[in-house]
């Protein structure tokens, strides 16, 4: 008996049976793409989780990890040698220790962890502008950024600074006035903080997304969700501004004599600019009341939030150190210089657990198998374009599939019109 022919009807119930779950799978897995972070690709912990210590320091990475895989591991990864002890123990959440030089990660403590950065973000900040601003431009600031909370220079809108001035105060004394006041000159906050997350994402700083200039959090309504960063993204950050002849300037200013409203005095003596003494406060610079021997630069933050943070550089004997460390127990400087001398007894002995990457583009694998693979998209929750992109790309998969099975149901279909033919 010859086999029933198969109507339209049969062909259109066989397309809709296949194909709608087809293209209602394709569009609900873009944006669960879309979503997903940029930053170093690893094991999350709960949304919001300033400290992983809710994970375990075992969990293995959800993929590969920037700066090689052993920088995927929440615990502490060090390199050994005969004569090296291990890395110091230091009660912080989170830090790495780092050959400036060659790039070599020499140890680190859950080093691409996502913690609330405080005042260490400013340096992402001067990264940032340094080289956009003209430092001998004039910037009046307004009465907000004067009003910021926090640590202040004490700005006023009677007046108009040098950008250089308030690079000064920045990255000597920590002010959030002047962070704000950089960013009102770079254009407004908004276009600073893209500014600021695209220098990011150029230097490969992908665990970084800046919600303000200054660090604050709390103060703004930040939390770890809107606003993190990385011991890991701190030592890229700090390496590439020290490469800047300026940027080095600021950082390793001690003091400085911050322009004001002439008092009274002044006014009488015929002064049309008073102004006051401001001091660093990195207390390990040269000089300083805990000063480490070569010293190049560092910034230190706290906020009841993020606790202690901090990242610097060093160098002795022609080699230089940079290290970090975030959510400390105690002000960083005695923690700082724990790990600056392990890294300098263990530089050039220890086998490396990591590199720091250089900005730009990264191969997908490196021929020595130990640097990382880094995401081809910016933070997604910045980039709606690539939602839609995965979306629609979503979409012409499905409307692939659906022209495919066509072609082969009328293929089908033909056939068995022929053989009802044949044995008719």
């Amino acid at each position: 008996m010859p086999r029933q022919r198969r109507g339209p009807a049969g062909v259109r119930r066989a397309l809709t049976l296949i194909t709608l779950p087809v293209t209602a799978a394709s569009l609900a897995a873009a944006p669960a793409f879309a979503a997903a972070p940029a930053g170093a690709v690893r094991a999350a912990g709960p949304p919001g989780a300033g400290v992983r210590a809710q994970a375990s320091p075992s969990a293995p990475p959800s993929g590969q990890t920037v700066g090689g895989p052993r920088l995927a591991s929440r615990g502490v990864v060090a390199g050994t040698a005969p004569g090296v002890p291990a890395p110091p123990k230091i009660k912080a959440a989170s830090y790495l220790i780092a050959d400036a030089d060659t790039g070599q990660v020499l140890a680190a403590k859950d080093p691409h962890g996502h913690y609330l950065p405080a005042s260490t973000l400013k340096t992402l900040t001067a990264l940032t502008l340094v080289p956009k601003l003209d430092p001998n431009r004039l910037v009046r600031p307004s009465q907000k950024a004067c009003d910021t909370e926090g640590t202040k220079v004490g700005l006023t809108p009677k007046m108009q600074y040098k950008v250089s001035d308030l690079f000064h105060a920045l990255l000597m004394m920590s002010a959030n006035d002047a962070a704000v006041t950089l960013a009102e000159a770079d254009g407004g906050m908004r276009r600073t903080l893209g500014d600021m997350n695209a220098e990011a994402r150029r230097i490969n700083a992908r665990d970084t997304l800046a919600g303000s200039p200054n660090g604050l959090d709390k103060d703004l309504g930040l939390n770890i969700r809107t606003q993190h960063t990385s011991a890991y993204d701190l030592a890229l950050i700090l390496r590439e501004g020290m490469k800047n002849p300026e940027y080095r300037a600021y950082m390793q200013a001690i003091d400085f004599q911050f322009p004001a409203p002439p008092t009274k005095k002044e006014r009488k003596k015929g002064k049309k600019v008073g102004g006051y003494p401001i001091h660093t406060h990195n207390h390990m610079l040269p000089g300083e009341r805990l000063a480490y021997p070569g010293m190049l630069g560092g910034k230190n933050g706290y906020t009841i939030a993020a606790q202690q943070t901090f990242v610097a550089q060093a160098r002795r004997g022609g080699h230089t150190i940079v290290i970090s460390l975030m959510r400390a127990d105690m002000p960083p400087s005695a923690y700082a210089a724990k790990l600056l001398n392990w890294g300098f007894a263990a530089r050039g002995k220890v086998a490396p657990v990591g590199s720091l990457v250089p900005p730009g583009d990264i191969e997908q694998t490196r021929k020595d198998g130990r640097s990382g693979v880094l995401p081809d998209a910016p933070l997604a929750s910045d980039d709606s374009s690539r939602m839609w992109l995965l979306v629609g790309g979503g979409a012409v998969g499905a409307l692939l599939a659906i022209t495919a099975l066509f072609v082969v149901l009328r293929r089908r279909r033909r056939l068995e019109a022929a053989r009802y033919r044949a044995g008719r």
